[in-house]
């Protein structure tokens, strides 16, 4: 394969379908709800994200090892605060004379499918990688992945097949003030969403617990 030909791609254009689904940066505080999230996959979708079978407890230390300060997590969540989709994009080490990349892994709950979630995550992620001067982007997985290569390609990622494996590539453009603004708007926006989910969560629970009814901890 040669992983020297990357597709230009600008990623500043981002759908209505898109814009209309807030995706939220996560910090190492929301560890928990990343592990729950995964931890939710079914089998086949476990192989589909990682590539093989993977145990509950090789889940667990995929999130512990998950360095936030050479990598970025992005998510979706509904109206009860529960992760349906995340991107997990890490930086792979520089070295000098190579265009800076990052490897992207996207995951979407079955029951959140068909919604636009996946290609919302895409679309900040490579955004993100805009403004944090990654110039490639790329992502590997088995090549009967058939939601991701649709993802990846709708991007105008290149995607070339070897062993029952695929590799998708794409080409970022610099940043630009857009870029920036659109990251900064974003992220606001998803902050508040998820703000609100929050507040409405709670004040359900003190209704539930002022009326006597049977309830959960939020």
């Amino acid at each position: 394969m040669n992983k020297n030909v990357l597709t230009s791609h600008a990623a500043t254009q981002p759908s209505a379908a898109i814009l209309s689904i807030p995706v939220l940066e996560l910090h190492a505080g929301y560890k928990d709800k990343i592990l729950l999230h995964l931890l939710e996959l079914n089998d086949d979708d476990r192989r589909l994200r990682f590539g093989t079978q993977t145990s509950n407890k090789v889940i667990e230390r995929y999130v512990d090892r998950i360095d936030f300060n050479n990598a970025a997590v992005f998510a979706s969540f509904d109206s009860n605060l529960n992760l349906i989709g995340m991107a997990h994009l890490a930086y792979l080490p520089r070295v000098i004379g190579r265009v800076s990349a990052a490897e992207l892994g996207v995951s979407v709950l079955s029951e959140a499918r068909g919604r636009g979630v996946g290609a919302a995550l895409f679309q900040r992620s490579a955004v993100h990688s805009r403004n944090t001067k990654i110039d490639s982007l790329f992502v590997h997985c088995l090549a009967n992945n058939k939601a991701m290569m649709n993802l990846a390609q709708k991007a105008g990622m290149r995607v070339e097949y070897a062993d029952g494996d695929a590799d998708a590539y794409l080409k970022l453009s610099p940043a630009t003030s857009g870029t920036i603004v659109d990251e900064a708007i974003n992220e606001q926006w998803a902050g508040l969403d998820y703000s609100l989910k929050e507040n409405i969560k709670h004040s359900n629970y003190l209704w539930h617990w002022l009326l006597g009814l049977h309830h959960t901890s939020p």
